[in-house]
């Protein structure tokens, strides 16, 4: 059995309000990096946006989640086509590190480390205000982490907001109240 199979897809909370989710993703390091700092790759998974590689850069972010799949599912009443957020890059260590601002949350990390021919991905969201919230993240980064994993292995994403969807019931299930 490979990491891979044991790892659990679920994000859990590190504190009550601290997201850890991880996934195991194809190498070499250098393409995971790719995934998370270039507009072209990331937009593939999470969301669009030129960075400017230094600590302190500001960037947007441009987030069109019905185009991550080619049959996107329903997307959630309130859910705008499209979704911006300025952001800047906190703490820079490539290809290891990327810290960036997060909206009204604590930021979020992402730190990868070579694993044989894998590499392990873990995204750390801090300081998310609310459950709701919290709820919203934890579907969403499953979400976006499951189109990645998709994407870098050549697969075709799982329609989005079917997924997000589902995924918000299931985290409400394992979150506690």
């Amino acid at each position: 059995m490979t990491q891979l199979e044991t790892l659990d897809a679920y994000g859990v909370l590190t504190e009550p309000a601290t997201l850890k989710i991880q996934r195991l993703l194809p190498g070499p390091i250098e393409r995971v990096w790719a995934y998370l700092t270039q507009s072209e790759l990331r937009r593939q998974w999470l969301a669009a946006g030129q960075m400017e590689m230094k600590v302190d850069a500001p960037f947007e972010f441009v987030w069109r989640n019905d185009e991550l799949s080619s049959s996107p599912g329903q997307r959630p009443p309130g859910f705008p086509e499209e979704q911006r957020m300025q952001s800047r890059i906190t703490e820079l260590d490539p290809p290891h590190k990327l810290a960036i601002t997060w909206g009204s949350t604590g930021g979020v990390s992402f730190e990868l480390e070579q694993e044989g021919s894998e590499v392990l991905l873990t995204v750390i969201h801090r300081r998310v205000p609310d459950r709701a919230t919290l709820l919203n993240v934890s579907a969403g980064w499953h979400m976006h982490l499951d189109t990645l994993v998709a994407r870098a292995t050549g697969k075709e994403p799982a329609p989005f907001w079917d997924g997000w969807s589902r995924l918000k019931k299931e985290y409400d299930q394992r979150i506690p109240a």
